[in-house]
């Protein structure tokens, strides 16, 4: 845990933002159970992410497995201009600028956007955009969780979240245009190999050919 006096905003967006900040991140007479419930919530369901995509490619047909290899190619592009973004215009986190209480260990690197969020928005955003509502709503409400308890335990500014679903959008279009003309060979060549590698699930019945 860190704590120390706020800096001063040099504009109305960040004492805007630093002013959300506050009112959502733990105070230190936060019980230690809500402290590592948000600790949960904002590191345990980047790893389940994957694992959930990977369920719905093995039980969906083709129009589906072409949605959800869409939206890993949305998800790597977006992290990529994220990670662009942070490096050319690195944000500090509220901890670095000695803003509120931080909760979870975390390197120093740039806040904005959240990488988090930014994989979370582009899953969310492509499956929606492709029909895929259902798990595409799941993730996005999921996104929305972790990205808040995130801000919560001190590690992310609220415009951080939003600029992660911004960069989440840019990247969605951005393959979008690409998808148009090498969708179908990418999502044929990914079914060849899931088939050839997972021949002995497949022959078994245990998931979908």
């Amino acid at each position: 845990m860190s704590s120390a006096l706020p800096s001063v905003p040099s504009n109305l967006l960040d004492a805007v933002n630093q002013s959300l900040f506050l009112h959502i991140n733990a105070a230190p007479s936060t019980s230690a159970g809500m402290i590592h419930l948000a600790q949960l919530i904002a590191t345990a369901p980047l790893f389940l992410l994957p694992l959930a995509m990977l369920w719905l490619w093995c039980r969906g047909d083709a129009g589906r497995r072409s949605a959800l290899l869409r939206a890993l190619c949305v998800m790597a592009a977006s992290l990529a201009l994220a990670q662009t973004i942070g490096l050319l215009w690195p944000t500090p986190r509220p901890f670095a600028l000695g803003l509120g209480h931080a909760w979870l260990a975390h390197a120093a690197n740039a806040s904005f956007p959240s990488d988090h969020m930014t994989l979370f928005a582009g899953a969310a955003i492509s499956l929606l955009c492709d029909g895929i509502y259902l798990p595409g709503a799941a993730i996005a409400l999921t996104g929305v969780l972790v990205g808040l308890a995130r801000v919560y335990l001190g590690i992310h500014f609220p415009l951080d979240l939003l600029g992660g679903c911004a960069v989440a959008a840019i990247g969605n279009t951005l393959v979008w245009i690409a998808w148009n003309q090498w969708g179908g060979r990418c999502t044929a060549a990914a079914q060849e190999l899931y088939r050839r590698w997972l021949a002995p699930l497949i022959r078994r019945g245990w998931i979908r050919a």
